[in-house]
């Protein structure tokens, strides 16, 4: 049942309340920090499948761009974010051009800004209480967008949205999805021209998981012991482009279509006839759409749209407004990055009451110390959640919440669990405010909290709480990649005393002794399941190969604060040796490319503590791998301290494999374009990239050059 769009609830930010205050920067300043964190966090969206901010917080930031480019027009460039239309193209499947580009679309997000696009479209439009303006709206599919290519009515390739102008073939894998026609039906062909033949038709749509899939999926993934997907839009993404299309084919992925590339072979006029022609055609089309003529009809549209939305099978994020005739749309046309003929209605994320029980410290392995708020359990966007982090001190006080209040939940992003804040008037009488423990709640060691930082820390070095993150650490994929060693098993062994540091590993655990380990479940009698014989067997075989995984894995490993994957592999690249590194001077450390004082005057640190130093002795003892060996280069290293950035698509070679030749005769090869580097090697539809290195006035080599560079070792002369 539709509800009055008047009682549609006011978009919240990020935090619930007001924005938090931007110190003061200037608009040039300001713009390029919006630039980089925007890029960012794209290519963790669509590049990676893994965001780390919600879409609430990426539109905040994207329209904060917006307003100070508005304001200071000099500031937009062909580089900004505002002239792009996001995502990435993945060098792991064949680059394919789209017949027109994939735009984004603006977000309204609230009432008030959507009746502003309405308002001013039907001006545009010369809309009369005669003749009014008319809308489709469509559900907001939260998938991975799609390009379906057609030739003479015949399907022949599909490719991802990727940077909107070119996206990854991944043909094979949607050829996988039962819902995609393999040829136009008859039905629709009456309306192409020539009946479809000698014709191509790029349509558009979205690529999603049912939520039935997605639980299934993660189900399979917890019995596996695999990390499960955060959300269906990352499990369809991830789906989408495996290597092996027998992988995506057990995804259960399904589509919906709804746009085209190029209306001129079709004899339609309208989005309204265009999405009949498509089912006509026998695409999968979104029966929950609507031909509105009026702004009263468009808000019932959202307003309905919003109620019923867990009540479908799959995720929405919000309502799509088109003008609905194709001849409006060609009037309004586009800006740099979105149509001007459509708008995203954004739904705010779904609140939740609930009481607040306790604020309990959770204890990092780096030490830190986090406050989560444990809850009622509620259920929330189609899952029950009790628990969400407060962050720090300084995000309890902002928020202003104590335990007892009455407060209100939504999942960020629709994903990650987040408190709100309190009802403030039905908080009960003699609440306090919450301080943050003077002593470690796990081991009772004192807390400090650095100048400058927002976080508490517990410096002790044995701290059990931290011991059990730095032991599952060690095991990860990207430190030691010890298969078999889920938290839940590690955390058993901690409590068994079977692990106290990650040397116990190598010189401490027995095969018997892990066998015997609970697995935290039990069997229909009561009876605890231990790990195993087997399994125990086969862990302690990924223990022992991990001895020679190198020394840049075991400095990752023992998680050093402040040294990444990227820092760890820069050390043992240039110190070669653990004792090196170990009897380094802070300066010297400083000195590498990507490290800096911080880290330097970290490292240094962790090295200084006796009980560290004999914990990496015991690993060199039990034979564990402290050197990094390092291949001497075959080739001359004619290009030594030059700097490339490769662009565009080249004819003979991947980007990654040009950069990888390049970078044996001693080269750099980035991915962004500075002041700092020394040739760009463009290839055939180079973007930004291409026109920065133009404004900078670096130099831009074709593919002939690079050519020549591998062939001789030399760049040519300009």
């Amino acid at each position: 049942m539709a509800q009055n769009a008047n009682d549609l609830p006011e978009q919240a930010t990020l935090f619930g309340g007001a924005a938090p205050a931007v110190p003061a920067k200037s608009p040039r300043a300001r713009a390029a920090e919006l630039n980089r964190l925007l890029n960012t966090y794209a290519y963790q969206y669509y590049a990676l499948d893994d965001p780390q901010v919600t879409d609430a917080e990426f539109d905040r930031l994207l329209r904060e761009l917006q307003a100070i480019e508005e304001v200071h027009p000099e500031l937009v460039t062909p580089d900004s974010y505002t002239q792009r239309v996001g995502g990435y193209v993945s060098e792991q499947f064949e680059p394919v051009r789209h017949a027109q580009r994939m735009y984004s679309i603006d977000d309204a997000m609230n009432l008030e800004e959507l009746d502003e696009w309405l308002a001013r479209t039907d001006e545009l439009l010369g809309s009369t209480p005669e003749h009014p303006v008319a809308y489709t709206c469509e559900l907001k599919i939260d998938g991975l967008g799609v390009a379906l290519t057609y030739r003479d009515a015949q399907f022949v390739r599909a490719a991802t949205r990727g940077d909107g102008t070119t996206g990854e073939n991944v043909t094979a894998n949607v050829l996988t999805i039962g819902d995609i026609p393999h040829a136009l039906a008859q039905a629709g062909l009456a309306r192409v021209a020539d009946g479809g033949l000698g014709q191509s038709v790029e349509v558009r749509g979205e690529v999603y998981m049912p939520k039935h899939s997605f639980v299934r999926l993660n189900e399979d993934a917890d019995a596996a012991g695999r990390e499960p997907f955060a959300n269906p839009r990352n499990a369809a993404a991830g789906s989408l482009r495996q290597k092996d299309p027998k992988v995506t084919a057990v995804r259960d992925l399904e589509t919906f279509i709804y746009a085209v590339a190029d209306e001129a072979p079709l004899a339609v006029t309208t989005q309204w006839q265009f999405l009949q022609w498509l089912r006509d055609c026998g695409f999968n089309v979104n029966p929950n759409a609507a031909r509105c003529t009026s702004a009263r009809e468009v808000h019932e549209f959202c307003a309905n749209a919003l109620a019923h939305r867990e009540d479908l099978d799959y995720d929405i994020d919000g309502v799509v407004v088109k003008v609905d005739s194709f001849d409006g749309q060609a009037a309004l046309g586009f800006t740099a990055r979105a149509p001007r003929w459509a708008i995203a209605f954004k739904f705010p994320p779904e609140e939740k009451r609930t009481v607040l029980r306790e604020i309990r410290v959770q204890v990092g392995r780096t030490g830190v110390l986090t406050p989560v708020a444990e809850f009622d359990p509620v259920l929330v966007a189609g899952s029950t959640i009790a628990r969400a982090t407060l962050h720090n001190i300084d995000e309890v006080r902002r928020k202003n919440v104590r335990v007892g209040d009455t407060i209100v939940v939504h999942k960020a992003g629709d994903v990650i669990p987040e408190v709100v804040g309190p009802v403030l008037e039905l908080r009960p009488e003699g609440s306090v405010d919450w301080e943050m423990p003077s002593a470690c709640p796990s081991c009772g060691s004192p807390v400090i909290r650095e100048e400058g930082e927002v976080a508490y820390r517990c410096v002790s070095i044995d701290c059990p709480a931290q011991a059990t993150e730095r032991l599952i650490h060690w095991g990860s994929r990207n430190a030691m990649d010890i298969d078999g060693l889920g938290d839940e098993i590690v955390s058993r062994m901690v409590e068994q005393g079977l692990l106290t540091d990650v040397a116990d590993f190598y010189d401490k655990l027995t095969e018997e002794a892990l066998s015997e380990v609970s697995c935290g479940r039990q069997t229909v009698d009561g009876d605890d399941i231990v790990v195993g014989k087997t399994i125990a067997a086969k862990v302690m075989a990924q223990v022992n190969e991990s001895r020679g995984r190198g020394l840049a894995r075991v400095l990752f490993g023992l998680g050093i604060r402040h040294v990444g994957a990227n820092v760890a592999r820069a050390l043992a690249t240039h110190f070669r040796s653990m004792q090196a590194l170990m009897t380094a001077a802070p300066g010297e450390i400083a000195a590498i490319d990507g490290v800096g004082p911080k880290i330097a005057a970290s490292v240094h640190e962790f090295f200084s503590v006796k009980k560290n130093v004999a914990v990496v002795e015991r690993l060199r003892e039990a034979g564990v791998v402290l050197e990094e060996e390092v291949e001497e280069p075959d080739a001359p290293q004619t290009l030594a301290g030059l700097t490339f950035v490769l662009t565009g698509t080249l004819q003979n070679y991947k980007r990654t494999e040009a950069a990888k030749l390049l970078e044996a005769m001693g080269a750099k090869c980035t991915g962004s374009v500075s002041k700092k580097t020394s040739y760009v090697i463009a290839g055939e539809a180079a973007g930004s990239k291409l026109t920065k290195a133009e404004q900078l006035g670096v130099p831009v080599l074709d593919e002939s050059a690079l050519e020549q560079i591998l062939t001789t070792g030399q760049v040519p002369a300009l």
